[in-house]
């Protein structure tokens, strides 16, 4: 799939890390260093701008690795891209770690996965069909 793209930041376009990675990093374009506090948000530019085809969707998640070393994660995971927005794409930090992180440019601060998707059609009914789980939720098949 062909995706234009705009790159206003000082960086490459993102690109795919392995043939089969899924998602491409997204890097942060500052002039200066972002220090995030503990438990602190902040949004973080990326200086790209894309222009996604009818019925596909950007989702930006979280990084493995900084999450797990830094306790650094995408605050509304996974945010969603709309085809139709054109604004540039940037990424809500949160540092859920108890020690200050700074985020340097260039940095990988998050991955962005494309994909397709579905909108529905709505058909009300007053009854819906009985299923073996039902209404069952929230961890009602056990430990």
């Amino acid at each position: 799939m062909k995706i234009a793209i705009v790159n206003k930041s000082h960086h490459d376009l993102p690109r795919y890390a392995t043939p089969l990675s899924a998602g491409v990093d997204l890097h942060a374009n500052l002039d200066a260093p972002v220090t995030l506090q503990p438990l602190e948000r902040t949004l973080i530019p990326t200086g790209l701008y894309i222009a996604l085809p009818a019925g596909v969707e950007a989702q930006v998640r979280p990084r493995s690795g900084l999450a797990l070393k830094h306790g650094i994660t995408v605050l509304n995971a996974p945010g969603t891209i709309d085809a139709d927005y054109r604004g540039e794409i940037c990424v809500i930090l949160a540092n859920l770690s108890s020690q200050p992180f700074v985020v340097n440019d260039g940095e990988r601060i998050a991955q962005m996965v494309i994909t397709r998707h579905e909108q529905a059609e709505w058909e009300p009914t007053d009854v819906l069909d009985s299923t073996e789980r039902g209404a069952g939720g929230f961890g009602h098949t056990g430990v």
